[in-house]
């Protein structure tokens, strides 16, 4: 616990970014017991006194999500009632962030239900990182902060000196990806991408700009499969680029997303610690950049009351 009353606490899904998280504080997690019975019900105690502390909750969305999501809402509700003065859910990655629309019959919007969960559960605020839709900060009831991972890549990219670089999205993330472009001042070209709302089956149905013999930085707001990062590379390559990078901020990563992009042509895949990569498996394309820093400092102004929103101001600066 810091001095002035701001305690971090850490669930199971990614303890190594709440310690990078804490580092960047200097202060240490807040002590917490988490573990399932017999029965498969999730337990929680937290373990020293947070009486009007200022409680910030470290949960990503990893598998099994549910799981995930059960223990961030139990441990909210145990600091609510051990008499926390607030509590704020820090999601690296939102769980259920792609069903934030009714875009078929009789289907939930899951994002909105997590977010009223959050709110049932107790939670104060919530702090986040790269929604799949700005849409998403519209179902809170509660304060939240979205953050975005996007600088740290292009910062990354900027300070390798590539100078024929041009950066390639696809229509669903046009926007994020043209941002990009003008933080590295460069060109954008586009991917028409569709993928199906059931199957998610993803077609690329051709590319809008000029790519050949240039350096081409792919961008993607997250990567599960590697489908959608396959056929955009396939399309990518019939314009012949010089060379191929990738960057993505949530790289959740199913087993068979590694083997594919150690296999791919990309020189190398630049992505955030939003959530954990396995250890076991080939990961010699992927560099890792952390958001533990950001994400602190955002802690420390939601703290202090300073604004957050500056913090990206303070950044597009640079």
């Amino acid at each position: 616990m810091a001095d002035d009353g701001l305690m971090v606490f850490g669930c199971r899904g990614h303890p190594v970014l709440t310690d990078g998280i804490c580092r960047e504080l200097g202060c240490r997690p807040g002590e917490i017991e988490i573990f399932e019975y017999g029965n498969d019900n999730t337990f929680v105690r937290v373990m020293e006194n947070v009486r009007e502390a200022d409680v910030f909750v470290v949960q990503t969305s990893r598998r099994p999500v549910n799981h995930s999501v059960m223990e961030l809402f139990i441990t909210i509700d145990a600091m609510r009632r051990a008499s926390a003065a607030r509590v704020t859910a820090v999601l690296p990655y939102f769980p259920y962030m792609r069903s934030d629309k009714k875009d078929q019959p009789r289907v939930p919007i899951s994002a909105r239900l997590v977010a009223d969960l959050l709110a049932t559960a107790g939670a104060d605020r919530v702090l986040t990182l790269d929604l799949h839709a700005d849409q998403i900060g519209g179902f809170f009831s509660m304060p939240s902060d979205h953050l975005t991972g996007m600088p740290l890549l292009t910062d990354y990219f900027a300070g390798l000196g590539i100078d024929d670089l041009v950066v390639v999205g696809d229509t669903g993330r046009i926007k994020t990806a043209s941002e990009c472009a003008r933080r590295l001042r460069t060109q954008l070209a586009v991917l028409d991408k569709f993928r199906d709302p059931i199957t998610s089956d993803v077609t690329i149905r051709g590319l809008a700009g000029d790519i050949r013999g240039r350096t081409v930085l792919y961008m993607e707001d997250e990567v599960v499969t590697g489908q959608s990062i396959r056929e955009g590379l396939r399309e990518i390559l019939r314009h012949n680029p010089r060379a191929i990078y990738g960057a993505c901020v949530h790289p959740v990563f199913v087993d068979q997303a590694y083997e594919l992009i150690e296999d791919s042509p990309l020189e190398e895949m630049v992505v955030t610690d939003s959530v954990p990569l396995n250890p076991d498996l080939p990961s010699g394309k992927i560099h890792v950049i952390s958001v533990a820093p950001m994400l602190s400092e955002a802690i420390r102004r939601i703290h202090t009351g300073e604004s957050v929103s500056a913090l990206f101001a303070e950044a597009a600066v640079h």
